[in-house]
């Protein structure tokens, strides 16, 4: 089985090389996709020579900051035009612990969405104020409710996808991002009835680098359960409909 790990990065160089080795280090079988938005820190630049003394490193260079989603988005194409079979998201501040990343694989085998949770065991965050903790729970039960969505950690960025979602996933409509990004994944994939596993982590908040928190991100994470449970209810209701005319 071929994995990728797709790594967003945007000023990270403090955290990419050790990164990576430690990746590299627990995690013999994947490959790392670096997708930089044109660091202004150089992080693009660093993470060519890490490539160039490593083949499993590789590099996607984009021109400007695009979002976390649409960098996603550009890994999940990378892999699709390569025949990876399973992809990963990871964050590259050290979020998401890649001592974890064994766990996912195994269970990779049995499911076709592997999310690493915050809260299906209890909460397991570090380093978060007790308003930050609080937001990301009503987020994701606010999600929950809307799209009757049966996924306790809604938002989580550290999971590993079946290539065969990302094949069924028109990625050109995906717009969002963010959060929202996050979101609109995980819906699409159990809408088309793959299995999902949520599996628990320990998420540590960052230990470098400045948050990419903004009021668009949290406004769009508001306001896309919406627009998906519209889009949802609208394609069955006209779905039936041309049953009827049959």
């Amino acid at each position: 089985m071929k994995y990728l790990i797709v790594i967003p990065t945007y000023n990270e160089i403090q955290n990419i090389e050790k990164l990576v080795q430690s990746v590299l280090k627990v995690a013999p079988e994947p490959d790392i996709l670096i997708v930089d938005d044109n660091s202004p820190d150089g992080t693009g630049q660093f993470a060519d020579g890490l490539a160039a003394k490593t083949p499993r490193i590789k590099v996607l260079h984009r021109e400007k900051k695009l979002g976390l989603g649409s960098a996603y988005v550009a890994g999940f194409k990378y892999a699709l035009s390569r025949d990876y079979d399973y992809v990963f998201e990871m964050d590259a501040d050290f979020s998401h612990n890649p001592e974890t990343l064994p766990a996912f694989i195994e269970k990779s085998l049995t499911f076709d969405l592997v999310i690493g949770s915050r809260y299906v065991n209890g909460i397991s965050v570090v380093n978060w104020s007790l308003k930050r903790l609080l937001l990301s729970i009503m987020a994701s039960l606010y999600v929950r409710l809307i799209l009757s969505l049966p996924i306790r950690d809604t938002t989580s960025g550290f999971k590993c996808f079946r290539v065969a979602i990302l094949k069924a996933i028109d990625l050109e409509k995906i717009k969002s991002d963010g959060y929202a990004f996050q979101i609109e994944m995980n819906y699409r994939a159990y809408r088309r009835g793959f299995k999902i596993h949520e599996m628990p982590i320990i998420f540590i908040d960052r230990h470098s680098g400045t948050s990419k928190m903004s009021r668009h991100i949290v406004m769009e994470a508001l306001l896309l359960p919406w627009s998906l449970r519209l889009e949802y209810l609208f394609n069955r209701t006209g779905n039936n409909g041309a049953k009827g005319k049959k």
